[in-house]
């Protein structure tokens, strides 16, 4: 990994060449992401000398945020596009495939991983639980809203809504499981990943549930363009692709 971001500065020197003085670059983006933007940020900020200014929130508030014409020189939103490009807030033609991100299953440490291989087995593991935890769709967590389209495909919305618990975020969710108030966790890889007490199961099946896209855009009121689009190059880079995969997510869309 080292020699990665050792090449990802060179790169990254050569794109910035021609940038001039130092600006700083805000960036707004979803929680799903945070973890590989975070990790990313310093070497991006040593090669270019600019400074980036990160927020992060729920996908559906982090889209809306956006759609409103919020000043921010990258944003990074889920899919679909439509409503932002509408919006006029975003460069169209700058609209880069940053990553895809999976909600998957997690459970505490150390305990058995159960079968999640299928359809159906999601719905045995479901429907045999005491209590299950994923981030809260209507605070625009899009794990949260995926996960509830994944309940609606197996047709088991109603019969689970005593077992669930919402919680606050992808880590809120898994704070749940690792203090054991429920025995099944669901939230993005990216943010399991990253949180104590609890270990990845896999991703749920893709007939049950779509991997979520994120791509990165330079805003349309973006005060340092140049810079915005060094940022936005250095997200979309190999080298990048390397950080998204070691934090549980696939390069691209």
């Amino acid at each position: 990994m080292k020699r990665l971001l050792l090449s990802a500065v060179a790169i990254i020197t050569v794109w910035s060449s021609d940038l001039g003085r130092a600006a700083e670059v805000t960036l707004i983006a979803p929680g799903g992401i945070r973890a590989a933007v975070e990790q990313m940020i310093p070497e991006f900020e040593r090669a270019t000398r600019h400074k980036v200014k990160a927020t992060f929130g729920s996908g559906g508030g982090t889209k809306e945020r956006v759609i409103k014409g919020e000043p921010f020189d990258v944003p990074v939103v889920q899919l679909p596009l439509e409503p932002v490009i509408a919006s006029g807030h975003v460069v169209a033609a700058s609209e880069t495939p940053l990553a895809t991100v999976s909600v998957g299953v997690a459970v505490r440490t150390g305990a058995p991983k159960p079968d999640i291989s299928t359809a159906d087995a999601v719905k045995r593991l479901l429907l045999g639980s005491k209590a299950i935890a994923y981030p809260n769709a209507a605070s625009g967590a899009a794990a949260g809203v995926s996960f509830n389209e994944t309940l609606e495909k197996l047709g088991i919305t109603e019969v689970m809504k005593p077992k669930i618990k919402v919680a606050q975020g992808g880590r809120g969710a898994m704070e749940l499981l690792a203090k054991g108030e429920v025995d099944i966790g669901l939230t993005f890889i990216s943010e399991i990943i990253t949180e104590p007490g609890v270990e990845v199961v896999g991703p749920l099946p893709r007939d049950i549930s779509t991997p979520t896209a994120l791509v990165g855009f330079v805003s349309a009121h973006s005060k340092e363009p140049e810079a915005a689009k060094a940022l936005v190059r250095y997200l979309s880079s190999p080298e990048a692709g390397a950080v998204y995969k070691e934090r549980g997510m696939q390069p691209g869309r």
